[in-house]
């Protein structure tokens, strides 16, 4: 089997829509043929390219009849997972999540593990921070939200009030992961003294 006939084999079987890095298929050849495979479907218009590195399969509204444009933060996901970084959500959106604020990012930002770059799909920004693996700890997680959180609203932002809120929307098993959490004395004595701690 060519090189095209494992990737094409491959990509039937791949949600229209959902971005992907052309890494993937690595194990198909070398890196040059996996390429020019790539390169010749997306000329054929079977993939579309979305980003350096990145394709997915072209999808159309069933509403309009028009191409779906790439959502540039699943993208920037796809880039991320691909070389190995951890992403965590920026503390201005946790804040929001957290009910907190009610301001939205006017440019999607993200923490990652790796450098700090932009990610741009069409017109579309998606900015990527680096900071320290302290302000990365279980991404993905409400534990992590709320860390992240704690890391934005700084010493002089923390109130008991802002405190109490996030410990709520934590559980018991959620609250022991934090405390495990590496964190400033001034963050753990902010926790440790909110009224929500004598009642876990």
């Amino acid at each position: 089997m060519s090189v095209s006939e494992s990737i094409s084999n491959r990509i039937k079987y791949m949600p229209k829509g959902k971005p992907f890095v052309g890494a993937v298929f690595a194990p198909a050849g070398s890196r040059s043929a996996v390429n020019k495979a790539l390169a010749r479907m997306v000329l054929s218009g079977s993939l579309e390219r979305v980003f350096h590195g990145v394709y997915m399969r072209p999808s159309k509204s069933e509403y309009t009849g028009k191409q779906i444009r790439a959502n540039p933060i699943a993208v920037m996901k796809a880039v991320a997972r691909a070389r190995g970084e951890t992403i965590q959500i920026h503390g201005a959106e946790a804040v929001r999540r957290l009910g907190l604020s009610t301001q939205m990012q006017v440019q999607p930002t993200y923490y990652t593990s790796g450098s700090t770059r932009e990610i741009k799909v069409g017109s579309a920004v998606v900015r990527l921070r680096h900071v320290s693996r302290q302000r990365l700890q279980l991404a993905g997680t409400q534990v992590g939200v709320v860390l992240t959180a704690l890391f934005y609203l700084g010493k002089t932002g923390l109130t008991e009030q802002s405190v109490r809120k996030m410990a709520y929307s934590l559980s018991p098993e959620e609250h022991k992961k934090l405390m495990a959490c590496k964190m400033p004395k001034w963050m753990r004595a902010a926790w440790t003294s909110s009224a929500f701690e004598g009642e876990s």
